[in-house]
């Protein structure tokens, strides 16, 4: 199968509702290696009915890829809501209204898989729970294609899915992209590896945690410096943990503001079934809500007094503003007029120009070498704030 037939599909995806930029795009040589060794070596699983599911799908390249060169029906697990959403847009867009059924990782999604085509995570504890999943669920005879770009892979990636299969192999490198082939899968432990649970002395609060989720159980850095002006902070009747991760603001702040409703919310599954255990496993949730959404889109106008955000500086591979700016512009929207937005970001980024013009009047809350805490309030005047 030449490139150039992936190459005419590719040039009309788009990453929307995602972040676009003349320096991202919607797919990636791997995605292309994936699908041509798919086709020559293993087409049985591929053609097959039910026989094919698709891990990491960013926006619909291996999905498609697949149904437009004989996959007549594609299981698909994509983390990100916002992928979900680019990936039936762009089916939408290629006229392709069936074939394919987007599920959380989990048996519905492999049962029965022979062929599993990876992107491989940036996360080993990612790649963890993904190989469980298929060791534990797809059948016996299964060939998982694991693809990433060479740069980004290490030999610990290899190290979890021999925990896992019994042959792992390392393919031959094509443009700057290489595939790991595991199969024979090892038998699997009663309980699945995830969700972790570790109590965090410093906090008082047990952290729950997928394997997709940014800095697992722990506590990254820039949220333990906002956590440090949680006293701080307004006493708010509707508040936001946008970008939730595990949850530990969300969770920190309803139980330091009994009278709050919080909603935690975050484009990625793992992290929202991660919020969702974090409220449980320490009784907060009658105070917490989680919700996957991309950038609070389906909250109403004015429906905030307070949002939290420690908001992401990457986009995949590459430092981006973009991501951060799409959470401003979301908060200005969803916070009522006097609400506050309280920000921790990378100094370097210099945010805060964007804050006053898409929030309003931005205070400095505190820096130290690494991070600035600002909190901005909503313009009080109905028109004077972002649309």
């Amino acid at each position: 199968m030449a490139d150039t037939n992936f190459e005419s599909l590719f040039a009309r995806l788009r990453r929307f509702p995602d972040v676009e930029a003349a320096n991202l795009q919607a797919w990636d040589a791997t995605d292309k290696l994936l699908l041509d060794t798919a086709l020559e070596a293993h087409s049985a699983g591929l053609l097959q009915p039910g026989g094919l599911a698709v891990v990491g799908d960013r926006y619909g390249a291996l999905t498609l890829g697949a149904l437009t060169r004989g996959a007549s029906a594609v299981r698909v697990h994509q983390d990100l809501v916002t992928g979900e959403r680019a990936l039936r847009l762009n089916a939408e867009a290629l006229a392709i209204d069936a074939g394919f059924e987007q599920l959380p990782l989990g048996a519905a999604l492999l049962k029965g898989a022979r062929l599993v085509l990876l992107q491989l995570p940036r996360s080993l504890a990612e790649l963890e729970e993904i190989a469980d999943a298929v060791a534990r669920y797809a059948a016996p005879d299964v060939v998982l294609l694991a693809g990433g770009r060479i740069k980004h892979m290490s030999l610990g990636m290899n190290a979890v899915l021999a925990r896992y299969f019994n042959d792992v192999q390392p393919q031959l490198a094509r443009q700057k992209s290489r595939l790991l082939l595991a199969r024979y899968p090892n038998p699997v432990a009663s309980t699945p590896p995830f969700p972790v649970t570790e109590f965090n002395e410093d906090l008082g609060l047990a952290v729950c945690a997928r394997g997709a989720v940014f800095a697992g159980t722990g506590l990254d850095i820039g949220t333990r410096f906002l956590l440090e002006f949680l006293p701080h902070m307004p006493h708010a009747a509707r508040a936001v943990d946008l970008g939730c991760g595990t949850g530990i603001l969300a969770a920190m702040y309803a139980r330091n503001n009994p009278g709050a409703r919080v909603t935690a919310t975050d484009r990625s599954a793992s992290a929202v079934d991660s919020a969702l255990a974090t409220a449980q496993a320490n009784g907060l949730t009658g105070q917490i809500t989680v919700l996957q959404d991309d950038a609070m889109s389906t909250l109403p106008e004015g429906s905030a007094d307070l949002i939290l955000l420690n908001p992401p500086f990457h986009l995949e591979a590459a430092v981006h503003a973009g991501a951060g700016i799409k959470l401003f512009e979301a908060a200005g929207r969803v916070l009522a007029p006097g609400g506050e937005l309280w920000t921790v970001f990378n100094s370097h980024l210099h945010y805060r120009p964007a804050l006053e013009r898409l929030i309003g009047p931005t205070r400095e809350v505190g820096r130290n070498p690494k991070f600035t805490v600002t909190a901005s309030t909503r313009h009080l005047r109905t028109g004077s704030g972002p649309a």
